[in-house]
């Protein structure tokens, strides 16, 4: 099946044509066509399945560009809101479709006038209640999407989506995209929804295909030589590497900054700016490396990441499915990387079961591995380089005083020594050790002491997944300074 089979509108099926798209993804192969149909949707599926296109292709095909607001998409987080408004301007430029980006922070009267020019709003669910309610502006928006549902009913936004539908049509085709369906999203979706169809990708479609799975078995203070060992070994053109807390964040961009890697870090206690200036950074290729805590697994697209690394091990399977999504993006491939400790195993493993996949166990290069590859490399790109005339003269000029082959020395040991690679030969664990710990893992699984490997939960709880430090962030900033600063950010018309 190609996205042809759709029948899209033509213009938005040459936009699809450009993104370089070709076979759909499974939420897509199920969604589209009944979105196409006119049927309300409850969909579950997770963050990197292509929920985006699964919504906005067929909602934009059916759209008719005449100046007023046909579509309305609701996301938890700012970082959300401006993916996803990228992607479907993206796909409705050639259609005449634009999109303005609603969150809070920005001046409300500009942030109207974009609305006022859109075909697409995109919001987060603070800003968009406050609009609404008081009477700034009025919508009747054909097509109303609710994308992470279960994400916006954690940072406690069911009072305010409840509030917002008050203000919507009766008459409308009404999208629900959630990872998870617990029984508040259930009965959210019956309160919403008209008679909706099901889509529902199983555990084995979650994961792309496309994607190798690894973890490494290091001990806890080894984590840093692991990463950069790696990162070395592996070059990756673009990298996410995803920290537990904030505190890591910030520590681990400081390590890596002093080994001389372009790098950047992205949490909650970050302002906005900040957070759109690094962004774009990354995007752009300014910076390689992005540190992040979970807060964007949610809120990051960039189609060119290489690598995804997992610092620590996630706390939960979805959290892992969002972290890995990040990459092997727009059917590209892509290397999903675990560091894990011997009392992580289990978890490591109980993750592989969730999921539904199969991750290999590997062993950290040493040191004289990846300098052994780093000069096959180098041998290899000596070999492909163009000589220029520069270069000649440089090399005639440099013969007045030395023979050709000193010169040469010379010049390949300047090469190796920006190539050389530090720290301890042997990192981490080898085949034998692992088997080791694995074993002790399958012994004490049945141990009340060990709770099933559920023990680190109760000191890392406090800051789960960066969002609840994010929610206690938000709670005081509401008590000062309203509802608006939940979502902090901006509104942009990207027409």
């Amino acid at each position: 099946m190609t996205f042809t089979d759709f029948n899209l509108k033509e213009s938005i099926q040459q936009a699809v044509a450009e993104a370089g798209f070709t076979e759909p993804s499974p939420v897509q192969k199920e969604g589209i066509p009944l979105v196409l149909e006119g049927h309300d949707i409850i969909a579950q599926a997770q963050t990197g399945t292509g929920k985006t296109a699964a919504f906005g292709l067929p909602i934009m095909s059916m759209m008719k560009a005449d100046g007023s607001i046909e579509g309305l998409v609701i996301v938890p987080t700012r970082e959300l809101a401006m993916q996803v408004s990228d992607e479907l301007y993206r796909f409705g430029q050639k259609a005449g479709l634009k999109t303005a980006t609603v969150y809070g922070g920005t001046a409300y009267g500009k942030q109207i006038d974009r609305i006022n020019q859109a075909s697409i709003v995109v919001a987060t669910p603070g800003r968009l209640q406050d609009l609404l309610q008081s009477g700034k502006i009025k919508i009747n928006p054909q097509f109303v999407v609710l994308d992470e549902a279960d994400e916006m009913l954690d940072m406690g936004f069911l009072d305010e989506i409840k509030n917002i539908f008050k203000f919507l049509p009766k008459e409308r085709q009404t999208l629900m995209f959630s990872a998870t369906m617990p029984k508040a999203i259930r009965k959210l979706a019956e309160e919403i929804l008209n008679n909706p169809k099901t889509v529902s990708i199983t555990k084995s479609e979650t994961t792309n295909t496309k994607i190798t799975q690894q973890y490494y078995v290091v001990q806890d203070h080894e984590r840093d030589d692991a990463l950069v060992r790696l990162i070395d070994f592996k070059n990756p053109n673009k990298c996410i590497i995803f920290c537990r807390m904030k505190k890591e964040v910030d520590r681990l961009v400081a390590h890596m900054t002093a080994q001389g890697f372009k790098v950047s870090g992205l949490h909650g206690d970050m302002e906005q700016k900040q957070r759109e200036v690094t962004i774009r950074a990354f995007k752009q290729g300014g910076i390689d490396i992005f540190i992040a805590t979970d807060v964007a697994a949610r809120g990051l697209d960039v189609n060119d990441v290489t690598h995804v690394f997992n610092y620590h091990i996630p706390f939960d399977s979805e959290s892992y499915v969002h972290r890995i999504g990040r990459t092997g993006r727009g059917g590209k491939s892509g290397e999903a990387i675990t560091l894990v400790s011997p009392n992580e195993l289990r978890t490591i493993k109980r993750i592989e079961k969730d999921v539904g996949t199969q991750m290999s166990t590997e062993i950290i290069p040493t040191r004289v591995e990846v300098q052994d590859a780093k000069a096959s490399e180098l041998i290899a790109k000596i070999a492909d380089t163009r000589v220029t005339e520069s270069a000649i003269n440089l090399v005639k000029t440099l013969q007045h005083d030395l023979d050709i082959v000193t010169i040469a020395h010379l010049l390949a040991s300047m090469i190796q020594e920006e190539n050389e690679v530090k720290g301890k030969d042997k990192i981490g664990l080898d085949h034998a050790e692992i088997a080791k710990a694995l074993e002790r893992s399958r012994d004490d699984r049945g141990s009340k002491n060990r709770g099933r490997g559920r023990s680190p939960r109760r000191h890392t709880d406090r800051d789960r997944n960066d969002r609840g430090g994010d929610r206690r962030s938000k709670t005081r900033q509401h008590s000062g300074g309203g509802r608006d600063s939940r979502n902090a950010g901006r509104g942009s018309n990207r027409g």
